[in-house]
């Protein structure tokens, strides 16, 4: 069952900017968050918004550059990535918590952002 969908990776250069989209069906949920995987790296976290409030928290290593928004019409959630770097190659990951629950345990297939030096 398909209930999060990434989009909008792609091949930018260094100092590019792209934005990802995560379309959630269906369900709604009380956070949802941003993470990547670098190759032979661990999954790391990017971002999180909480949904209805719309605060968000961001590692350190992508706050000024990085931007978490979401659309509730559409239930939809957004990276806004500027000022790439090649150490931001990696599949990033969209994923959705409910309410009462301490882990993210719906995620995204990820959609590949490639950053060239």
């Amino acid at each position: 069952q398909v209930q999060l969908v990434e989009s909008g990776g792609g091949l930018v250069q260094t100092g590019g900017s792209l934005r990802l989209s995560c379309a959630a069906s269906g369900r709604t949920f009380s956070s949802m968050a941003w993470f990547r995987q670098a190759p032979g790296k661990e999954r790391e976290f990017v971002g999180e918004i909480k949904w209805s409030a719309g605060s968000t928290r961001y590692a350190d290593s992508v706050k000024d550059r990085f931007t978490i928004s979401r659309d509730n019409a559409k239930n939809t959630l957004y990276l806004q990535m500027s000022s790439l770097k090649p150490e931001d190659t990696a599949v990033y990951y969209c994923a959705g918590r409910l309410h009462g629950y301490v882990k993210y345990d719906y995620w995204g297939q990820g959609t590949q952002v490639t950053v060239s030096s």
